[in-house]
């Protein structure tokens, strides 16, 4: 098997959002790949995020949430970050997978399309 295998013109996404609580990004995770929005996900923390909220420069403890998916699954995936997320405005950014081995980013595609 030969690395790194290149992804095609960022077909593939690593979405990342931070959650108040623990609770919170497994369930947001859950439900993505439950719906197949995601194909796999991952919950990290406590982190520690300092930011600017409404004037004010703020630290918090959150829970950062990666998520795998298509190009072709984002918008339905950021549809449903916000739907079930507290935040008024939260993080939703998406930076390409640009190489990853060919049968990891087949799995992303299949697992995305209903293990199709």
């Amino acid at each position: 098997m030969s690395y790194p295998e290149r992804g095609e013109s960022a077909a593939y996404l690593q979405v990342t959002t931070a959650t108040a609580t623990q609770e919170e990004a497994r369930h947001i995770a859950h439900r993505a790949v439950e719906l197949r929005l995601a194909a796999c996900a991952q919950v990290l923390g406590p982190i520690a995020s300092t930011y600017w909220w409404q004037g004010a420069m703020e630290t918090a403890s959150e829970w950062l949430c990666l998520l795998k998916t298509t190009a072709q699954r984002f918008d339905d995936l950021a549809a449903h970050i916000r739907s079930e997320h507290s935040y008024d405005t939260p993080e939703i950014t998406a930076t390409p997978i640009t190489y990853g081995s060919a049968d990891y980013l087949r799995w992303i595609s299949v697992e995305t399309n209903g293990g199709r």
